[in-house]
């Protein structure tokens, strides 16, 4: 996740087993991130047995299916294991489905034209660890406040902060945002965490410090890369994805975390704005998982469970 954030920056935001993120980059690379990674086969009308199945726009149900734009390299939110998208976000859609009597087929894309797919109608909804933000509501460009499109709507599903990762051991000694003026940062573009260092690198600027050295990356496991060899000091990310990296990446040799959580607001599952109908569906449906203890069962199989929500809110952001 603009990206908020953290991928939530923009926002990002492939999204590893035994090496971490960083084994995801590699694959990435390979296949493009604009391919389609993963596909449920949902085919058919949706089940009419479903509790919410009636609540779903027609098209949808006739189809028998969601098509969710997401940058599948997020983890543990979103990444790519054994050919298929898992992780948080897929959790939650399989969840749901059962409520809606349709599959949700994930496909793959850069974390910084998720929006404009969802616009030019490529896909149905967006999941993808985007934070709910008045700008992506408005449809407005955060760097420079023009509007850039008629924006989209949230319903919203998780909370969270952006956390500094940095390599293992600190060598640098960065403890908080202060810390990183007049040095390298590598994070995703299109991030909640690229805003949040373009601002810090203002205030940098304003204190009479230097700026920050900012290294945007279209995903996120290229950018813990260059953390891992040095050529950055920290990477910005959302605190789920930032713990889960420090705990597997080299057998948790690689990163750690460091100071606290920053600016902590919702993620949101985007639905365009003239289709309030499949956003209801959708709010309706999360509603009901929480209240029958089917995302608790995700949040704690995640571990997670901080971020949790106990309401299913639309455009709650900020």
């Amino acid at each position: 996740m603009t990206a908020s954030s953290t991928r939530r920056t923009t926002a990002a935001r492939s999204r590893l087993a035994a090496v971490g993120a960083i084994a995801v980059a590699g694959a990435l690379l390979l296949t493009g991130c604009g391919d389609h990674t993963d596909k449920n086969n949902g085919s058919g009308s949706a089940s009419a047995s479903a509790p919410l199945a009636s609540k779903l726009p027609a098209d949808i149900r006739k189809s028998g299916k969601i098509v969710v734009g997401s940058d599948i390299a997020y983890p543990p939110v979103e990444y790519m294991k054994d050919g298929k998208a898992v992780g948080i976000d897929p959790d939650i859609a399989d969840a749901l489905g059962k409520q809606l009597g349709v599959t949700f087929e994930f496909q793959n894309g850069k974390f910084d034209n998720l929006i404009v797919g969802l616009q030019s109608k490529r896909f149905q909804v967006l999941m993808s660890a985007m934070s709910d933000t008045k700008d992506r509501e408005n449809g407005v460009n955060s760097d420079n406040g023009q509007k850039v499109g008629k924006g989209v709507d949230f319903v919203d599903y998780f909370t969270a902060g952006t956390s500094i990762l940095v390599q293992k051991g600190n060598p640098k000694g960065v403890q908080s945002l202060d810390d990183l003026c007049g040095k390298v940062v590598a994070l995703q573009r299109g991030t909640t965490s690229e805003d949040i260092a373009k601002q810090q690198s203002k205030k940098c600027t304003k204190d009479g410090k230097k700026a920050i050295k900012l290294q945007s990356f279209d995903t996120d496991p290229e950018a813990l890369l260059r953390l891992k060899q040095g050529a950055s000091v920290a990477d910005l990310n959302d605190f789920p994805v930032a713990a889960y990296n420090a705990k597997t990446s080299g057998g948790g040799k690689d990163f750690e975390v460091v100071g606290e959580q920053i600016e902590a607001g919702p993620y949101g599952i985007a639905v365009s704005k003239d289709n309030t109908q499949l956003r209801d569906a959708l709010q309706a449906a999360l509603n009901a998982i929480i209240k029958n203890g089917e995302y608790a069962k995700i949040m704690q199989k995640w571990n997670v469970t901080d971020g949790a929500v106990t309401e299913a809110k639309i455009n709650g952001g900020s």
